[in-house]
């Protein structure tokens, strides 16, 4: 008989990043949502076209929540900054990170993310194949970093 403990399981085949991508811009979610199915399992996207219905969604009873936020800044209605403000201030809510994915590259929006406790900060990016290896580090990036908070 051995004293070897069984190995572990790769969570990492397994285990599925849920992304909550809020975005006004019905073609920018589009083109997100297929972007990041093309991770087959390994990543379960949900999209919101508004602030507010990000918000709702994420305090609804018994909601699933998402293991990273995708947030555009400029949206009608609520803007990204508010609904920043409003998740960091919701104690339920505030230890989601959140990563910010807008076409701003402006240095003031860049900090003002920051001083709102966003996770990173992502421009859009024009070219396609720069914004599939975009989604892919970030992909890896939040999957490590799950993987690493399950197994602690």
């Amino acid at each position: 008989m051995s004293d070897a403990s069984p190995a572990r399981p790769d969570i990492t085949a397994c285990r599925v990043l849920r992304v909550l991508l809020v975005d006004d811009n019905a073609a920018d979610r589009e083109l997100a949502r297929e972007v990041f199915q093309d991770h087959g399992v390994r990543v379960g996207i949900e999209t919101c076209a508004s602030g507010r219905a990000a918000l709702h969604t994420l305090r609804l009873p018994g909601a699933v929540l998402p293991d990273v936020i995708l947030l555009d800044l400029n949206m009608p209605g609520l803007s990204g900054f508010e609904v920043l403000e409003a998740l960091k201030s919701d104690r339920h809510l505030s230890m989601l990170p959140v990563v910010i994915l807008t076409t701003s590259s402006d240095a003031q929006d860049v900090e003002r993310a920051y001083s709102l406790h966003a996770a990173s900060f992502m421009t859009k990016q024009l070219d396609f194949g720069r914004f599939v290896q975009q989604v892919d580090a970030f992909v890896n990036f939040w999957m490590h970093v799950r993987t690493t908070q399950w197994l602690s």
